[in-house]
């Protein structure tokens, strides 16, 4: 865990290093600016007679990334809605779902002292469809994930620094966290050897789910909350997008901070077209004790609206 933290810090480090070159800050304007895009990736690999095997395959994932901000006077309100719905074919294995986000993020804030905004930030995140553990039910069955399993709630007050829309920061002490589930979701039982449904009478070594407890569909915790987002074109058409979200739960374990990043990059190559590349990492012990890894890569189709 502190390898993540260096991590999280070395990125903001990095990017706030680098910030100190831009020039000047950036003229804002007031009422409603918008902005957003819609993309397209699409990968596809084919084989006849190919003696080195492989098996052809087709993905495509389609993203939204929109932006809606407004400002007047003292006082701010930014928005930022993240989709993202991925699907992959390959011979063997017929269709499964490759990618699967939905998150809102809204911050209001109004001007403290230099850079400094008092703020109160609000953050959703769930997905669309079930998710499925093949690895343990090649037939995929029992659903352990899916639309509101789970779905996170975080808000609550704190400073926000922002040097910009591509530049900010914001650190809130006195976070809500709040995890829900529908009770027809599935854990797998190791001593079992099955899936057992988490709140069914099957669930005899009373498996939690997302940090939940058997029988309940609620979770709730206090902490504190950091957040970060940089955006900036380190060449021309080569643009890198950075979103880092740390929480420690004050409740329990509070040594266990939970952290999320994104890194996009785009590197375009006309009006409508770019290679895109996303990565991201998220650690959460109470949904698995491991860091996850989510990557896409592809050329992609744009849309700006």
């Amino acid at each position: 865990m502190r390898k993540l933290l260096v991590l999280g810090a070395l990125l903001l480090g990095v990017s706030f290093s680098y910030a100190q070159d831009a020039d000047g800050e950036e003229e804002q304007k007031q009422g409603w600016t918008k902005n957003g895009t819609f993309t397209f990736l699409l990968n596809q690999a084919a084989f006849s007679n190919w003696v080195a095997g492989g098996q052809n395959n087709i993905s495509g994932t389609g993203g939204l990334n929109y932006d809606f901000n407004y400002l007047r006077g003292d006082w701010s309100w930014d928005n930022k809605l993240i989709a993202s719905y991925g699907l992959t074919n390959t011979e063997d294995q017929g269709t499964r779902k490759s990618d699967d986000r939905l998150e809102f993020n809204s911050l209001v804030g109004k001007k403290a002292f230099g850079n400094w905004n008092y703020s109160f930030f609000l953050n959703f995140r769930t997905q669309f469809t079930d998710g499925y553990n093949y690895k343990e039910d090649e037939d995929g069955e029992f659903p352990v994930s899916g639309l509101f399993k789970p779905a996170y709630l975080t808000f609550g007050p704190g400073l926000e620094w922002k040097k910009s829309e591509n530049l900010k920061f914001n650190l809130a002490p006195a976070t809500s966290k709040m995890t829900f589930i529908s009770d027809d979701l599935w854990v797998y039982d190791d001593d079992q050897d099955t899936f057992v449904q988490h709140s069914g009478p099957d669930n005899i070594n009373e498996l939690q789910v997302y940090g939940i407890d058997p029988g309940d569909q609620f979770r709730y915790e206090l902490g504190f909350y950091a957040s970060g987002y940089y955006k900036f074109t380190i060449m021309e058409n080569v643009s890198f997008e950075n979103i880092l979200s740390l929480y420690s739960n004050y409740l329990e374990d509070p040594q266990n901070v939970d952290l999320d990043y994104t890194l996009n990059v785009m590197m375009k190559i006309n009006k409508y077209l770019s290679t895109n590349f996303t990565v991201q990492l998220v650690y959460d012990d109470n949904a698995v004790t491991a860091l996850q890894l989510r990557e896409v890569f592809g050329l992609g189709v744009n849309f700006g609206f």
